[in-house]
């Protein structure tokens, strides 16, 4: 079975070695070869562009089957001077399948000069078509049911900057899922514990309300890092008054550390690790932790997105990425994680499902630092086949 993801995201710093880069090899530079450009005047020319874009048509297998069609748009900028101020972002990367699925995503990373301020956003419209296994850790597979729904995400903070890579802020969190139907493979539908956890059925949910932001990153490059901390906290609150199915509140916080052995050459190791969790009240079933729904849907490789769900989820990964080559143009990576989601009756961590996998990293912009990736990951139940532009965190 193979699995489909597309993200992109990048912050880098000021880079202005161009000795530095014509030692490197990427995508741009074999087409250089090709048509004989001269090297290092391109690479002087792309360094001094306000503007970095990105465009990759990319097709692969999706998880459940089928094969999905994907555009990536990638737009980044600084607002301000590029030694004090971080690279903002703006990518658009919608993507179909043929077996009906619809993604239409925007995101936004701009940071205002000299890193006063950071606004960031998701926003996307989704059909989407996906199995659900219920709650808890120890669900069967075969009891999967289909659902059919639409699916309205609108994130969007303001951080200010109070201190060195630290910055607080917060802003307005919403989750639509409307339109919700079941698809014909449902008969086991009265054997899942679903939207109220039991026996009723809801068309429509809606999560609604404020999140509080807060957070430290001292990566210089988020895309692909060389090193660093990222450590991010947010607080969400859902309210019935702002228009929320239920009244209920989550938590999320999200750690990764970065180490590197060569100052020349990538030879990284890399941990992260989340706890996502409801703190209080009822969440509609759909927008409850469950694998593969972290912010960029990058988690749980190895496992079908949505395949364990519920009011707690914990998550560990770790990965080493290494050059092959010199230039830089040809890498690996090396991964395995670790998840845990609690169980309908009594909300504690009982079952952990581990899954490990390795993958070829390509050079697509040395200047971004921007890899192609081709995973292959395996669990105990799934193997998958995963194509990113950029790393997973």
């Amino acid at each position: 079975m193979g699995c489909f993801t597309i993200s992109i995201f990048a912050q880098q710093p000021k880079l202005t070695d161009t000795a530095g880069l014509t030692r490197q090899n990427d995508i741009i530079d074999i087409l250089k070869k090709i048509f004989k450009t001269d090297q290092k005047k391109i690479d002087s020319s792309r360094l001094k562009k306000k503007f970095q874009f990105s465009f990759v048509p990319i097709a692969g297998g999706v998880a459940g089957g089928g094969t999905a069609i994907a555009t990536a748009f990638n737009a980044a900028f600084f607002t301000g001077n590029e030694s004090t101020t971080s690279l903002s972002t703006i990518t658009f990367t919608p993507w179909f399948t043929f077996g009906g699925k619809f993604v239409l995503p925007f995101r936004n990373m701009v940071w205002l000069p000299n890193d006063v301020l950071l606004w960031k956003g998701d926003t996307r419209f989704m059909i989407y078509p996906q199995y659900t296994w219920g709650l808890g850790g120890n669900t069967q597979e075969d009891d999967k049911v289909l659902l059919q729904y639409n699916y309205f995400r609108f994130y969007h903070s303001l951080l200010k900057k109070a201190g060195k890579k630290v910055f607080f802020g917060a802003g307005y969190n919403l989750d639509d899922h409307f339109n919700v139907s079941q698809g014909k493979d449902s008969a086991t539908l009265h054997n899942v514990p679903f939207f109220d956890y039991g026996k009723e059925y809801r068309e429509n949910t809606i999560s609604s309300g404020p999140v509080i932001n807060f957070l430290v990153d001292s990566r210089r490059n988020s895309v692909n890092p060389p090193g660093g901390v990222y450590f991010a906290v947010d607080y969400r609150f859902n309210s019935q008054f702002l228009g929320s199915t239920f009244n209920w509140q989550s938590v999320l916080v999200d750690g990764r550390k970065y180490f590197s052995f060569d100052k020349h050459r990538q030879n990284i190791l890399a941990f992260w690790s989340y706890y996502w969790g409801v703190t209080g009240g009822k969440a509609a079933y759909l927008d409850l932790p469950s694998i593969g729904w972290d912010y960029y849907s990058r988690s749980g490789r190895g496992f079908e997105q949505n395949r364990y769900r519920g009011k707690r989820l914990l998550y560990f990964e770790s990965e080493y990425r290494r050059d092959i080559t010199r230039n830089g143009f040809w890498g690996f990576v090396v991964f395995s994680n670790l998840h845990s989601v609690s169980e309908y009756q009594g909300n504690q961590l009982v079952y952990w499902h581990p899954a490990a996998g390795a993958g070829l990293r390509i050079k697509f912009n040395k200047i971004s630092r921007t890899n192609i990736g081709i995973d292959f990951a395996i669990s105990k139940e799934r193997a998958g086949i995963y194509v990113s532009l950029g790393e997973a965190f």
